[in-house]
């Protein structure tokens, strides 16, 4: 990712590249306060495919890895994606809802996709991520810090932390002393 990110008025990212998803509606009218970091690698382990954005434009084909027909049928997306060389993707504005963090609770308040911008990062829940993700993350973190305050240190939180039992991710790989 360049050394500039900037944040248009409508919530994407620059530069960054745009992938549109049609999983996404207008959030509810509350304050965005929480950064849910979350790990995904489709098929599960194989970096660096196109698979991840098919998954979040609704467009994985069953046919390509035994792995898609138990999720081709989801809806999901989330805000952003941070591949392993630490590009930067943007599949829905961050004003928007994207739907990431499911059944979650974050300091007794449910539905974290009203309130949350979700960050994935290409990798697994046991894998080391890279330098570049962690460049690329710390910048993204900042700009969002800076257009959303609420969003502290405390408000940066892993997939595993609002839906602990359902979910692992971002894992043990993550090392949370790189975010900054």
């Amino acid at each position: 990712m360049t050394s500039t990110l900037m944040l248009t008025d409508d919530g994407w990212l620059e530069p960054a590249r745009h992938c549109p998803s049609p999983h996404f509606d207008d959030r509810p009218e509350q304050e965005i306060s929480l950064l849910v970091i979350h790990s995904i690698s489709l098929p599960p382990g194989k970096y660096g495919g196109p698979y991840i954005d098919q998954l979040f434009l609704g467009q994985l084909d069953p046919s390509d890895d035994a792995y898609f027909a138990g999720i081709q049928h989801l809806k999901v997306s989330a805000h952003c994606l941070i591949r392993r060389d630490g590009e930067l993707v943007q599949y829905v504005s961050l004003l928007q809802r994207a739907w990431h963090a499911g059944q979650s609770n974050f300091q007794g308040r449910e539905r974290c996709n009203d309130f949350a911008i979700g960050i994935e990062l290409e990798g697994t829940d046991t894998d080391s991520f890279t330098p570049e993700q962690y460049q690329s993350l710390n910048k993204l973190i900042q700009l969002i810090q800076t257009r959303f305050p609420r969003i502290t240190t405390k408000h940066i939180v892993g997939h595993s932390d609002i839906a602990p039992g359902r979910k692992t991710d971002p894992g043990v790989g993550f090392d949370w002393n790189q975010v900054k």
